[in-house]
């Protein structure tokens, strides 16, 4: 047979650099590639011209498809492959690509290989995003070998292919990776191919023409052959009783005119397996029908345990009853699976205890049932994955548990369950993708959820609430926070409805809900409503729960976010002892510690206390490194916060370092948008204007406030906020009416907003004033700088940094407008009380000894 080319969808000089295996090497990291087929037959002439197109050009890699119809053999030839040249690798890894939403699941999973944070400290995102970006520099293996297998659609997952110094290889049916990628087609076997595969699956029992018979018969398929050959290695049945049963199987197909996407080859084999199989254990075809509704993925073999009592998601419960009683019986178990990995009918892997079978054979198996039986089977799998599912999604330990489940969700129609067993399995998958940051995952299977349960079970079912719920917390952390906040405030108001205020969820949306008025500025709101929610979760769960104790690190947020920060530090600390005294206990995570530390310091940074704001901050980062990893979301806002009580300490050059790899972190977490990246980009902003370096600091503000609006809205505080720090930019390169009139806007903006009470709004006022002086309006400036140093005294105190930087800057002032003597007795108590707070050697200091202008800046924090 003829063999179609290589096919190449770039150009350009090629060389080859065939690379040969070195004897007896295995790679460092092997992970997740299916066992080799012993049986594996021929296609040397695909593997010398794969390996020869794999390793063409050494300039730049492309990555390589093997495509073909179902049952040709392209995963077991990329198997192949995997183990014949492994002495290349240093790293080889599976990845199943049939469902794309579970890729990057399979990529975090290669995390801990690389040295990185695992999944379960920086979530899944995170985590496939650092192997990705590891994989691309080669850092630490630059020869690896990433297989997709099953990737249907280019566009599914073409984006998130690592194109590095590494070798990738696809297999699919679809041939439209022809244009995407190095392609080459996986035809049938040859006759000589056939005939030496059956040669070696029945030694001894099978002749060279009576292989070729069956060869042509069966058309070549591999997998037909494979069905075939177990059949006559395990029965010992003739060629020609096997061709004439085959034959009689054909015309019952054909005669039937059931229209099939499937060979009819492989349908008439199928059959005949399934018959003999049936009448030498009748349970193990039961057990294979039971496989046949779950993911084409290997199933975990202690899935299947006994099913006792739970009947209300099966259609017939007396016919249930066979299949439970090989469940049941452990001895007969193991024997009905034993049997279909004899016959070819699925693929057992020991080492991993799973059991897979052949998503072709899946299909034909299900397209063999009423539609009543398969109602049947399909839900006793929904209840065998529901008591399969651990207990505590949070707890990481369970994690790979979950992971191993969620690739049968969707094949398994999971969404269609009404039985509330399995629905709480779903609930708990979508809160194991939330805790392990698999955010779009959980959007995905979230959404899945609530299309198909409102439709059976209405809106206002707790189901769907719970799933609404879970979809909120998703949203949120996905930065959309318009979306969230419509989704939390309609589930707010039905939960409230139908469970009542004081349940359990309803406390949960509650405290949601009041962070959604967080993200949109409304703070005084927010407070409002956390002030009741904290004494109803203190009521209806006790002041030391878990939730209460969360509830009351959001409490101190809120009083942060209105200025009041001594209440916020009381709050802060009372949290982060009770949570730091019970962790690992009752439901308190590391996570819980490290934000209420975290916060802790954000709030002593901003009642003045620099020094001592930056050593908790060092130890809080270092706990979350340890604990958490560097990149987990808390760790990351927890280092965006050291760096400001760097710079607030004098320590710049330190800070400007830390914002650098904290921004660079985010952006490739998750992009230029991302909430957090804008707020990581403003801080490193301020740092370089501390430092002098103003255009790097000017464009880098300017685009991150160009970015505000489609996140926040343009009248948020923080959008506002970050313009009073481009104001400060514009006046220092020359554009001083610029600064100006981008002040007067952002205060007029922040006084309706939180009114001029505010440190937000006194940040800029101050600023403002500081642009009137330089434009000689002392007029309009002086009684500014007076109001504005006596409202910082009100709210701050007389001796925090913020105040005495506006005091100085009054100095400043009245020496330019002559008042030399209210200006000198004002600076003697000013520079007094600098070497006090922030000691003669700070920066500050110094500037406010030179008797120059203090510029105020703000720094976004979370919400």
């Amino acid at each position: 047979m003829k063999r179609p080319p290589l096919r190449r969808s770039g150009g350009g000089a090629l060389r080859m650099a065939i690379v040969k295996a070195e004897h007896g090497r295995i790679p460092h990291v092997w992970g997740k590639v299916p066992q080799r087929n012993m049986n594996f037959t021929g296609r040397e002439d695909l593997l010398s011209r794969l390996r020869e197109g794999i390793t063409m050009d050494v300039t730049a890699v492309l990555p390589h498809a093997l495509h073909g119809i179902g049952g040709v053999g392209k995963t077991q030839l990329a198997v192949e492959y995997a183990y014949r040249y492994q002495g290349n690798y240093e790293l080889v890894w599976w990845i199943s690509a049939d469902q794309p939403l579970l890729v990057r699941s399979s990529l975090a999973a290669l995390a801990p290989h690389l040295k990185l944070p695992s999944a379960a400290v920086t979530g899944i995102e995170d985590a496939a995003a650092a192997v990705l970006d590891a994989l691309r520099r080669g850092e630490p293996y630059s020869r690896w070998l990433l297989i997709f297998d099953n990737a249907d659609q280019p566009e599914d997952i073409n984006e998130i292919i690592p194109r590095g110094p590494g070798h990738v290889l696809i297999t699919s049916r679809n041939h439209r990776w022809e244009g995407v990628v190095d392609t080459l087609a996986v035809d049938v076997f040859d006759r000589a191919e056939s005939v030496e595969f059956l040669s070696r699956r029945v030694p001894k029992a099978i002749s060279t023409v009576d292989a070729g018979r069956l060869a042509d018969e069966l058309g070549d398929l591999p997998l037909a052959l494979e069905q075939a050959g177990a059949l006559q290695a395990e029965t010992g049945m003739s060629v020609d009783e096997y061709l004439r049963l085959l034959t009689e199987k054909t015309s019952q197909l054909l005669a039937e005119s059931k229209p099939s996407e499937y060979p009819l080859s492989m349908t008439a084999a199928w059959s005949l397996s399934v018959e003999r199989l049936k009448e030498q254990l009748p349970e193990a075809v039961e057990l294979l029908r039971c496989c046949a509704f779950f993911g084409a993925e290997p199933i975990p073999r202690d899935v299947f345990r006994p099913l006792s009592g739970d009947t209300a998601d099966v259609d017939d419960p007396q016919a249930a009853g066979a299949l439970r009683r090989i469940l049941g019986n452990p001895i007969l178990l193991s024997r009905a699976i034993r049997e279909l990995g004899r016959f070819a009918l699925a693929r057992i892997d020991s080492p991993s205890r799973t059991i897979q079978v052949h998503r072709l054979i899946q299909a034909l198996i299900r397209d063999e049932l009423t539609a009543r039986e398969q109602a049947r089977y399909r839900g006793e799998v929904h209840l065998l994955l529901a008591a399969g599912a651990p207990l505590d999604p949070d707890d990481t330990a369970n994690w790979p548990r979950y992971a191993d489940l969620l690739a049968h969700v969707t094949p398994a129609l999971v969404p269609e369950s009404r039985n509330p067993t399995v629905r709480r399995m779903a609930l708990d998958l979508l809160r194991y993708l939330f805790v392990s940051g698999g955010y779009q995952s959980a959007r995905a299977f979230a959404q899945q959820f609530l299309q198909r349960w409102r439709a059976d079970s209405g809106s206002d079912h707790p189901d769907v609430l719970s799933a609404q719920r879970h979809l909120g917390d998703v949203l949120r952390e996905l930065g959309d926070y318009r979306e969230a906040y419509d989704l939390n405030s309609r589930t707010l108001e039905q939960m409230t409805r139908v469970l009542g205020p004081d349940h359990p969820q309803t406390l949960v949306v509650t405290n949601i809900h009041a962070a959604d008025l967080r993200a949109r500025g409304d703070f005084a709101a927010a407070l409002e409503v956390d002030e009741e929610a904290r004494r109803r979760h203190e009521a209806v769960l006790g002041p030391v729960h878990p939730w209460t104790l969360n509830m009351m690190n959001n409490l101190a947020v809120d009083h942060g976010l209105i200025s009041r920060y001594q209440r916020a530090r009381e709050l802060h600390e009372d949290t982060y002892l009770l949570q730091q005294q019970n962790v690992g206990v009752n439901g308190v995570s590391r996570t819980d510690v490290l934000s209420s530390w975290n916060g802790l310091s954000r709030v002593v940074r901003l009642c003045g206390d620099y020094p001592e704001a930056r050593d908790l901050g060092e130890d809080a980062h270092a706990y979350g490194v340890q604990e958490l990893g560097a990149e987990h979301p808390w760790t990351l806002r927890t280092a965006k916060d050291l760096s400001i009580a760097l710079r607030r300490t004098g320590r710049i050059p330190e800070a400007i370092e830390l914002a650098r790899d904290i921004l660079s972190r985010y952006e490739r977490i998750f992009g230029k948008d991302h909430p957090d990246t804008l707020a990581a980009a403003m801080s490193l902003a301020n740092a370089l204007r501390s430092n002098g370096d103003i255009d790097d600091a000017f464009h880098l503000a300017e685009d991150t406030l160009d970015r505000y609006p489609a996140v926040y809205g343009a009248d948020h505080p923080y959008h506002h906020g970050c313009a009073g720090n481009l104001a400060v930019l514009r006046r220092v390169r020359g554009d001083v009416i610029g600064a100006r009139d981008l002040d007067r806007a952002s205060l007029a903006a922040l006084d309706a907003r939180l009114s001029r009470d505010h440190h937000y709004s006194l940040t800029v006022a101050t600023n403002l004033a500081t642009d009137l002086v330089m434009l000689g309006e002392l007029d309009e400036a002086i009684p500014l700088r007076r109001d504005t140093l006596e409202r910082l005294r009100t709210i701050l105190g007389r001796e925090h940094p913020v105040a005495l930087a506006g005091a100085a800057n009054l100095v400043a002032d009245l020496y330019r407008a002559g008042a030399e003597g209210e200006a000198k007795s004002l600076s003697e108590e000013t520079l007094d009380a600098y070497a006090r707070t922030l000691g003669p050697d700070h920066p500050d200091t110094r500037v406010a000894l030179e008797g120059r202008h203090l510029d105020l800046d703000f720094d976004p924090p979370p919400i």
